[in-house]
């Protein structure tokens, strides 16, 4: 146990919207604690086998959820240092503009956002430029205002990919490039972190060329003396003052043996399903239905973006090796055809388990139907914030990952505002992977 229980923040979960947030904090010199249940992925040939991972599931966590009805559900998550951004596809997309209003579909009404994309854009471009979003502006035609190009060329086609690109094209559509959070130098490919191979989507990246949570955020914040780390460090309730009124201690499993953490400022980053169920199993006497839900929206409204895979046989041989580079947005909103949004298309390596997910700790101005406000704390805890796809009212249909992370370094902002600091004042370095 670190020599001081107590800190400025401390952060539970370190994927796309914990590990952001660690990184935007760690340069304000307060004290930072990231608390995350697993470790970090080993590095081994593994990383790369598809049996290893897809079949045999070895990343994945061996714990079992319940259905409603009572039936085993095993979740296909994964506890490591980078969250779920360690297995993910890395495709880094804004949502739409129009996703952030009212939207009817054929099932129904998606509320609109409680801020506008214009407010979040600057975090948008914040987080492409952090997450190394290779990409192309102006040519996707559901693309929202921007106000930078990507700083990096969007990845190429293989021949294959490029040959459907064009027989899209002729077809009247508008194929584009997928704005992808890789490491790649295609102009310099013997000095490329990235090397294209086929195991990117759904596999660890052996060699770092992945922009994850836990590569491109967490270990540099641990660069600076203020940053801890704690892993194997599963967060099992957080207990409220007297009054209910805020986070007090936060109860810590860790190497078999309890202990107890404080902080100024509790902020939940552990994925929609588990940030849901900490709140849930952390109610008491003050918020009997679970912490900070007297709204009872807690755990409710879960999406988890659904996707619907389609195959297709060739007479063409297909020997693309990163074939997640095409995309088409045509139908995002509808068709002459058909009124109602009809979604993304994209060409993908994996989907599995609950990857995607959102909903759950929505956020909003009325207290009566929201768990957070706007700027992601909880509406009857003064010092509890959410920040990871819990917070989404509604999905959109392209990733959500993006969208986690903007929001996180918008919050961020407004907790180095609460905290008196600013992000690159009076920070101290130590030797890169420090680990307390």
């Amino acid at each position: 146990m670190p020599a001081s229980s107590h800190y400025d923040v401390i952060i539970i979960g370190s994927g796309a919207g914990g590990g952001t947030l660690f990184h935007k904090l760690a340069l304000s010199g307060r004290k930072i604690l990231l608390l995350e249940r697993g470790d970090y992925v080993p590095r081994e040939i593994d990383n790369w086998s598809p049996r290893a991972v897809n079949v045999d599931g070895k990343y994945q966590t061996r714990e079992h959820w319940r259905e409603r009805d009572g039936k085993d559900l095993h979740p296909h998550t994964n506890y490591w240092v980078g969250g779920n951004t360690k297995f993910y596809g890395a495709a880094l997309f804004r949502l739409r503009r129009e996703d952030f209003g009212e939207l009817r579909h054929h099932g129904g009404l998606s509320p609109a956002w409680p801020l506008t994309y214009g407010e979040l854009e600057p975090y948008y471009t914040a987080a492409e430029h952090l997450y190394q979003v290779h990409g192309e502006r102006g040519v996707d035609p559901t693309e929202p205002p921007a106000s930078a190009p990507y700083k990096y060329p969007a990845v190429t086609h293989e021949p294959r990919m490029q040959q459907l690109s064009d027989d899209f094209a002729a077809l009247g559509l508008t194929p584009f490039h997928v704005p992808l959070g890789i490491m790649l130098d295609e102009s310099d490919r013997r000095r490329s972190r990235c090397i294209r191979c086929g195991t990117c989507d759904g596999h660890p990246c052996l060699v770092q060329a992945k922009s994850d949570a836990q590569v491109v955020c967490v270990d540099p914040a641990l660069r600076h003396a203020n940053a801890t780390l704690l892993t194997g460090a599963y967060v099992s309730r957080l207990e409220t003052s007297p009054s209910g009124c805020e986070v007090s201690r936060v109860h810590v499993e860790r190497n078999g043996a309890g202990e107890v953490y404080t902080a100024d400022i509790v902020v939940v980053s552990a994925g929609a399903i588990n940030s849901a169920a900490l709140l849930l199993r952390s109610a008491s006497e003050r918020h009997p239905r679970g912490l900070a839900n007297g709204s009872d929206v807690v755990g409710r409204h879960y999406m988890g973006h659904v996707n619907s895979v389609l195959m297709a046989l060739s007479r063409c041989p297909n020997p693309t090796v990163f074939q997640k580079t095409l995309a088409v947005n045509d139908f995002y909103f509808g068709s002459p055809e058909w009124a109602h949004p009809m979604g993304h298309i994209s060409f993908v390596g994996k989907l599995d388990g609950v990857t995607h997910q959102n909903g759950t700790v929505r956020f909003g101005h009325d207290p009566t139907t929201s768990a957070l406000d706007v700027n992601c704390r909880a509406h009857e805890v003064d010092n509890l914030y959410v920040v990871d796809g819990s917070f989404f009212p509604s999905s959109g249909a392209v990733n959500p990952a993006l969208t986690i992370m903007a929001n996180a370094l918008r919050v961020g902002d407004h907790l180095l505002e609460r905290i008196g600091a600013r992000a690159g004042t009076q920070a101290t370095a130590r030797p890169v992977g420090a680990v307390a």
